[in-house]
């Protein structure tokens, strides 16, 4: 079966770094786009970040360019997201994504918290 699992949430400082990563399992990895989106509460999840399958195309939301790094490895059918200079705004629930035929697969999430 399709398996998102994500990794690497905490709490961290403002200024500081963070590397989330998704493993992925249960589908061709090499063949889909991969997504991250986050969720705060009381907000919509918004979309952070996604990357080609081949890796070739990146988009970012606004906010996060020049700040945040999508990057994937398809031998280890995992995709990051490395966040610095993180600020109270990133705190967020991150979500992996993917679509596969028409449809949707999350991962579980994992916490971001941004706090002195």
């Amino acid at each position: 079966q399709v398996q998102l699992v994500e990794f690497g949430g905490g709490l961290v400082q403002p200024g500081g770094s963070l590397r989330l990563a998704c493993a992925a399992s249960g589908f061709t990895f090499n063949n889909k786009a991969m997504s991250w989106y986050r969720q705060a509460p009381g907000k919509e999840r918004e979309l952070v970040a996604v990357i080609s399958s081949g890796g070739e195309i990146i988009n970012y939301k606004d906010s996060v360019k020049g700040r945040f790094t999508i990057s994937r490895d398809n031998v280890k059918n995992t995709v990051y997201l490395q966040m610095n200079s993180l600020k109270p705004e990133d705190t967020a629930v991150y979500f992996c994504k993917t679509q596969i035929l028409g449809r949707n697969y999350w991962g579980q999430g994992t916490q971001v918290t941004v706090s002195s």
